[in-house]
């Protein structure tokens, strides 16, 4: 076979701008769809409808268990996908013919999952809802497993693993950023055509933007150059028990799930943090996630080199602890006697650091383990590694779709003003710091230094 070539620097921004369209896609669901389908009082006063029933089963929203049967269709579809992925033969490769398929259709489900035909707390609307989530969920992770499968692929180095995750996750914060937007976009078309239909623009116009930038690397990139094509000859399942088999896998994913399931919570939440603990405008989410977000760029260097000379564990366990801390910060917003707008920076840029160290580095532990494994076993099971990864973790944003929505509902009939305003708010940021530590305690347990030893005196004998 003839010997793959190193992608440059320029390759690596190129795959990164795809990272940028789906995180504006999966942004806008996470931080705007409970904003729209289960509204605050404050929002309900602005014009928006409750387009689907509010009661509850078992404790349980109909959003709730919408968002989360999502999550665990698109876990259980990720392996399906990454099965087909490595095991693909096709000329442009194992991983662009999924890429190339998958974004338009990405785009389009993403705008529908906004359209509600019937009228106000109709079971149709549900109905209408589950379905298009169902197709985002799939469109989702036919683009992203394949997607992923790559980084390892064209970081073919350690240092270009670490260049190349910091190079999506810089683009993953734009894409995440400009999701913010979308009340402050809707506000422009809300005169002339009411809540819902501002907010419908606003997210069509995004979609297509992310479309484009989706199909960018898919198109640019030639994967045969970079990347070892050779499909895998086991199936899908049998693949996915040798990934888990893994020990060093299996400690990362169980860390990683206390993880997602403590900052979808916090990202879910953040909106309502904004508005009803700190009592200011939705319009304030953008410049507070953009000041997170520039904040936590301007660590992206520092991380980039720590990570290279101290290693990613030390780093990621001190991200987990931090983050820990900044939820903590947020559970008592509007609780102490600080201004509204300066306690909502003040936890943007408590948050930039560890959003810095932990949107960079579990990309690249996960490439380190897939590659690892890759020597020990011979199989090219890349894309496995990461629809493992997104499997465990999307159950786990599953259950905190669940549990945000339900929790939420605490006090919800107190007046603002009222003692308890917001509790069940406040609690979900509490509950988000308890398992962002928890997950902090876990990962000590990774063995970095197996994973990277194997690699390293695989590269001395080649």
């Amino acid at each position: 076979m003839e010997k793959r070539k190193t992608a440059d620097n320029k390759v690596l921004w190129i795959f990164a701008i795809g990272q940028l369209g789906w995180s504006l896609l999966s942004g806008i669901i996470a931080n705007w769809l409970v904003f729209f389908y289960q509204p605050s009082q404050e929002e309900l006063a602005k014009g928006q409808v409750l387009f689907i029933p509010k009661g509850t089963f078992i404790g349980l929203t109909a959003i709730g268990v919408i968002t989360a049967f999502g999550r665990i269709f698109d876990a259980v579809t990720d392996p399906f996908i990454a099965g087909k992925s490595d095991s693909l033969r096709h000329k442009l490769g194992r991983r662009i013919p999924f890429m190339r398929f998958a974004a338009v259709p990405f785009g389009i489900v993403t705008v529908l999952m906004f359209i509600s035909p019937f009228g106000a707390e109709n079971k149709g609307n549900a109905v209408t809802l589950f379905v298009f989530a169902m197709l985002f969920y799939f469109c989702m992770t036919c683009y992203c497993t394949p997607y992923n499968a790559l980084i390892p692929e064209l970081g073919s180095t350690q240092n270009a693993r670490i260049n190349l995750s910091t190079f999506i996750s810089v683009t993953y914060f734009f894409g995440t950023a400009i999701a913010y937007l979308v009340p402050n976009i809707a506000n422009i078309f809300i005169g002339s055509m009411g809540y819902a239909n501002s907010f419908r623009v606003t997210i069509a116009i995004m979609a297509a933007v992310a479309v484009v930038c989706m199909l960018i690397p898919a198109f640019l990139i030639d994967e045969n150059r970079y990347a070892d094509t050779t499909p895998s000859k086991s199936s899908a399942f049998s693949s996915l028990l040798s990934t888990f088999k893994n020990k060093e896998f299996r400690t990362f994913v169980c860390s990683d799930i206390l993880y997602w399931i403590g900052l979808t919570l916090f990202q879910t939440g953040l909106s309502f943090y904004i508005t009803v603990l700190l009592g200011l405008d939705s319009g304030m989410t953008f410049p507070l996630f953009v000041t997170m977000t520039v904040v936590s760029l301007l660590f992206y260097p520092a991380v980039n080199i720590f990570s290279k000379k101290l290693g990613k564990k030390k780093l990621i366990a001190f991200a987990f602890l931090f983050f820990s801390f900044a939820f903590l910060v947020t559970a008592g917003a509007g609780l102490i006697g600080i201004p509204a707008v300066a306690y909502g920076f003040i936890i943007a840029i408590l948050a930039a650091l560890p959003m810095a160290v932990l949107g960079i580095l579990p990309q690249a532990v996960v490439a380190d383990i897939s590659e690892a494994d890759k020597l020990d076993t011979g199989e090219s099971r890349q894309g496995m590694f990461y629809a493992a990864r997104t499997f465990a973790f999307k159950l786990g944003q599953s259950l905190a779709m669940l549990i945000f929505t339900s929790m939420i509902l605490i006090n919800s009939e107190v007046e603002k003003g009222e003692a308890g305003y917001g509790l069940g708010y406040r609690l979900t940021a509490l509950t988000a710091a308890v398992l962002c530590l928890l997950g902090g305690i876990v990962f000590l347990r990774y063995n970095e230094k197996k994973i990277i030893s194997r690699i390293e005196e695989e590269q001395k004998n080649a």
